[in-house]
């Protein structure tokens, strides 16, 4: 459970977050009347601890700009947005800190299952602040038998309900990624590697979609082809960040895309049924026409 603290500064930096800029007397006022505030005002003293503490855990920087009534702000709120680990952990704990806060609502709270893993987070992340190869036992679906690898930690990324671990594999000498659901032991060993230091795993993805990443596939112009409502769902939730709106009409809206063609971003298409078309390129085409004729082989 997060403490009453924590839940604090997630407090201030969302409030300032809605709000934009705010006195200390406007934020003192939204205190009280919170759950956190049970009716008391917020006191000055307390109000710039959790500045500080906000700075140290978050790096978030609130302000004060004594031109504009003395109202506080957070400082460059672009960059905290675009920054997806700091959202991810101001996400993560606002949602324990309101569920955990709405315990009598808890059967109408429905939050998406994670897969086992998650245990191991903690050690993947030590081994990569030292920089120590791991040993990790991997049973993937396909197979029936687990093997060991000995594996260089890049980065953790998340996608679909799972946590992946991705870095240089001896065994398979190559960049792979592994799912930590599908691991059935970790041990960190006292092996020291080089971190590359022209890896970047932000660009290693950057061409695709999800998980999988082919190195020899060189990203292409994608251009699909969205109907009614589905436009406004690609909008506000963009399929790749290279995202483009070529037109508009009151059918249809086509974007574009650079990336490369994988199987995670055909799956992505699927999933959107006939809300979504592939205009281009035709090799693409191809491959949906291939999953949808197999799909329609099973309702024959």
């Amino acid at each position: 459970m997060i403490s009453t603290t924590f839940n604090r500064y997630i407090w201030l930096v969302n409030t300032l977050i809605q709000a934009g800029r705010l006195t200390y007397e406007e934020i003192s006022h939204k205190w009280e009347h919170s759950s956190l505030g049970d009716g008391n005002p917020l006191p000055l003293r307390t109000f710039h601890m959790h500045r500080r503490a906000v700075e140290e855990l978050f790096q978030i920087d609130i302000l004060c700009d004594a031109s504009d009534g003395y109202r506080y702000y957070i400082e460059d709120l672009s960059s905290l947005r675009k920054d997806k680990t700091r959202q991810w952990l101001l996400n993560s704990f606002s949602t324990a800190h309101l569920v955990t806060e709405s315990k009598q609502l808890k059967e109408r709270i429905l939050l998406e299952e994670i897969p086992k893993g998650t245990e191991y987070l903690q050690s993947l992340i030590d081994a990569m602040k030292q920089n120590l190869t791991t040993e990790i036992t991997y049973q993937p679906f396909y197979k029936t038998e687990s093997t060991l690898y000995h594996v260089c930690p890049y980065c953790l990324k998340a996608y679909r309900q799972r946590w992946y671990i991705l870095g240089y594999c001896k065994e398979l000498k190559g960049i792979r990624h592994f799912s930590l659901d599908r691991i059935q032991h970790l041990n960190i060993t006292e092996k020291h590697f080089d971190y590359p230091s022209d890896f970047s795993p932000e660009a290693y993805y950057t061409d695709s979609i999800g998980i999988w990443v082919n190195e020899n596939i060189k990203p292409e112009k994608v251009i699909i082809r969205a109907y009614g409502i589905q436009s406004n769902y690609l909008r506000t939730l963009p399929l790749h960040h290279s995202q483009k709106e070529l037109c508009t009409t009151n059918l249809y809206c086509d974007f574009e895309y650079n990336l490369c063609i994988t199987q995670n971003l055909i799956s992505e298409l699927l999933a959107k049924g006939n809300t979504v078309q592939v205009m281009e390129p035709e090799s693409l085409r191809i491959e949906m026409k291939k999953c949808l004729n197999y799909m329609f082989n099973f309702y024959k």
